[in-house]
């Protein structure tokens, strides 16, 4: 996407923000998340475990400014930032003077921010929906990202050995998100006798044994590739079978329900009908099951009480699961059906309810 787009992008963002989301406010955005939003796809992180970064967005009735410190503002002006934003550049020594230039730039205005503080106030809700229904430039980034990411998964997976250990195969997953520029958020790793155990295994030096799974939340321009893959070594027992099986139905009534105008909480009882039909009642309570996903992983994770609305435009990631046996990829809602954005054309697949999803790779 070139610069002229993104700062087209970034303008109609500010003008939504001054004229329907915060008028007569000054609005103010510290999280990664909201800076990838409101800059059509920059980047403020450089801790990447933090929710904020090194830079924040201020917007006014009379600009839009870029508040950071002199280590940043030459990197962020010349590799992250559209035209549009106005530098006010900081010593790193006072951060304190944050707080003196944004009572200077509100001018007395009330402000409202994403992690409100000493007085400020938070969001108004529709700020939220804004940050989920993905404009035009921001599907084209995801689907480079999710491109990058299934790519990534699928060139580690097809050179995984059972001797490996479980931190080996995440080290290659980490390795291959970012050499494709790619930030490798999280990355799941686990072998034959920790996949069974745990829902989220975080890697060891256990060695892979016969099967691997391998989960990313890749970020791109701020946005969030979910998946999950498998790798088997050998044959497949019929019991593996069976369960890889069960999850690709399971998720198949989600995805059947992603559409405009479904409730959360509807998508979460259908999901928790489907685990029971099945024999496994109790396997919704053993891991939560996906939701809304953009900026943040999970935007909403869909519950019994999740009452947000589908729309087009928003981007869903489910991910059922059963003892040693998952499924994850993340879907664009279109008026006209789903958009898998992590589909690598490479990686063996199967219909399953007019969908392809993804199979074991038989390594």
């Amino acid at each position: 996407m070139n610069g002229t787009s993104r700062a087209a992008e970034a303008a109609g963002k500010v003008r939504l923000i001054r004229e329907t989301l915060c008028p007569e406010m000054a609005v103010r955005l510290k999280g990664v998340d909201w800076f990838a939003w409101v800059t059509a796809g920059g980047s403020n992180e450089v801790l990447l475990a933090a929710e904020t970064g090194v830079a924040e967005v201020v917007v006014t009735p009379e600009g839009a400014y870029v508040i950071t410190n002199e280590i940043e503002a030459q990197r962020l002006a010349d590799e992250q930032l559209p035209e549009g934003f106005e530098l006010r550049v900081l010593p790193w020594a006072y951060p304190s003077q944050v707080e003196v230039v944004l009572r200077e730039l509100a001018h007395g205005l009330p402000v409202c921010s994403d992690r409100p503080d000493n007085g400020e106030h938070e969001l108004p809700l529709p700020f939220l929906n804004a940050k989920r229904v993905l404009t035009e430039g921001e599907v084209q980034r995801y689907r480079s990202v999710g491109l990058l990411a299934a790519q990534a998964m699928t060139e580690v997976l097809t050179q995984a050995q059972p001797e490996w250990t479980e931190r080996q195969l995440a080290a290659a997953g980490g390795r291959a998100l970012l050499s494709r520029g790619l930030a490798p958020a999280l990355i799941l790793a686990s072998g034959e006798r920790r996949g069974r155990l745990y829902r989220h295994p975080l890697p060891t030096g256990e060695p892979l044994g016969r099967c691997g799974m391998l989960v990313f939340c890749a970020r791109g321009f701020g946005l969030y590739a979910n998946l999950t893959r498998f790798v088997v070594f050998g044959p497949m027992g019929s019991e593996d079978k069976n369960r890889h099986q069960l999850v690709r139905e399971i998720e198949a009534r989600a995805l059947s329900l992603s559409r405009p105008d479904e409730q959360l909480d509807e998508i979460y009882r259908e999901l928790s009908y489907a685990y029971a039909g099945f024999g496994f009642g109790d396997a919704i309570r053993e891991h939560h099951q996906g939701g809304i996903t953009g900026y943040l992983s999970r935007e909403v994770i869909a519950g019994p009480e999740s009452r947000e609305v589908l729309q087009a435009g928003m981007a869903v990631a489910w991910n059922p699961s059963l003892a040693g046996a998952k499924i994850e990829d993340t879907f664009l809602i279109t008026e006209t059906g789903l958009l898998n954005l992590t589909i690598d054309p490479v990686w063996p697949s199967a219909p399953v309810a007019g969908l392809e999803r993804p199979l074991v790779w038989q390594g």
